[in-house]
């Protein structure tokens, strides 16, 4: 029975019922928004610590037997020891390293692919062939691998012996001399290019699929001269089948401290470094990347790894340098330098 009647009395009880039953659901509504997100947090930090849960693939966008192939398998094992799951290296050539390249782009961007490349594919290639994508904006960074230096070498009947002899014998020899590029906009070509610009001289080039044609033809003295990947001839050197001739570096290379710089040679702020890099697709979370990160610099101080780095005159990079956003740096400093000089030379897709 309701003994309240219609006086005031009765209003200002309804209404005190009225926010009782307001506040009540709004505490349950706030409990539940709390425990919501806690939820969410602890998901968020489940997952980072599943990360991986599964086999994970590094694309080399080149044929096995490179040093950006060696490079890559040689970190596969101490990364998986320290991630926990398989590391598997795939090698995706073609089309000048863009096949791999789009084909890690286009990856889901969940950590379980991710692309080792170097200069050619992540610097050259983006600015000759006819690609959708950028190097740069496409891709998250994950760690700078280790660098080399480019040197230029000649076939071992080669009437020269050194940079300032190469430099004399080009210019009494215009567009006589030929030389070996593995790809339109390859390491290969852009040094061979760079070089004529700053001596004033001229080369004639021949493409090759990749390099070990263009070595095995350099061997058998069937091209002239080569600008390659230091540490991947090393052996060749020791060897004595081709001729070290001159460093593309700022200092003289470890491994073969007598072969002069460019800058030795008479050719001031001439040096074009070989380095390399791992990235994940575009989107790709930031604590993945973290962990990948991690991995990376952990694997560079495995001892093992040190040995067979240092034994190809190849420099790890200390751990400053190893960090995605010293790799974002560096990549687009790279962009910003070589870009116009590969559009400028007018460099098309053979």
């Amino acid at each position: 029975m309701n003994n309240c009647g219609r006086g005031s009395a009765c209003a200002a009880v309804s209404s005190a019922r009225g926010r009782n039953s307001r506040n009540r659901w709004s505490s349950r509504l706030q409990r539940a928004v709390v425990a919501i997100s806690a939820g969410l947090a602890l998901m968020g930090a489940a997952a980072a610590q599943e990360y991986p849960t599964r086999q994970i693939v590094v694309i080399v966008p080149f044929p096995a037997g490179g040093s950006t192939d060696i490079q890559a398998r040689v970190l596969s094992e101490p990364m998986r020891q320290v991630l926990g799951q398989p590391v598997v290296v795939q090698n995706v050539p073609g089309a000048g390293s863009t096949i791999g390249t789009g084909r890690a782009i286009q990856a889901a961007p969940d950590g379980y692919t991710l692309i080792v490349g170097n200069w050619t594919s992540h610097v050259g290639a983006g600015a000759v062939y006819p690609v959708t994508w950028h190097p740069v904006a496409d891709l998250e960074p994950v760690a700078i691998l280790a660098t080399t230096t480019l040197i230029i070498v000649g076939r071992s009947g080669l009437p020269v012996n050194d940079g300032k002899e190469l430099i004399a014998w080009l210019k009494a020899n215009p567009d006589h001399a030929t030389a070996a590029t593995v790809g339109a906009g390859s390491g290969a070509h852009v040094c061979g290019i760079y070089f004529e610009q700053k001596t004033g001289t001229r080369i004639r080039y021949v493409p090759y699929k990749g390099g070990a044609p263009a070595m095995a033809d350099l061997m058998a003295n069937q091209v002239d001269l080569f600008c390659g990947e230091a540490s991947q001839m090393l052996g060749h050197f020791k060897a004595g089948r081709i001729k070290p001739l001159v460093v593309m570096s700022k200092s003289r290379w470890r491994p073969l401290p007598e072969v002069p710089t460019m800058e030795e040679t008479g050719a001031s702020d001439t040096y074009i470094a070989f380095w390399q890099g791992m990235w994940a697709p575009k989107g790709t979370p930031k604590h993945v990347i973290a962990k990948l990160s991690d991995a990376v610099a952990k694997a560079f101080a495995d001892p093992v790894v040190i040995k067979r780095l240092g034994e190809l005159g190849q420099d790890i990079p200390s751990r400053e340098q190893m960090t995605p956003e010293a790799l974002a740096a560096y990549h687009k400093s790279e962009i910003d330098k070589w870009w116009p000089l590969i559009k400028g030379a007018n460099i098309k897709v053979e």
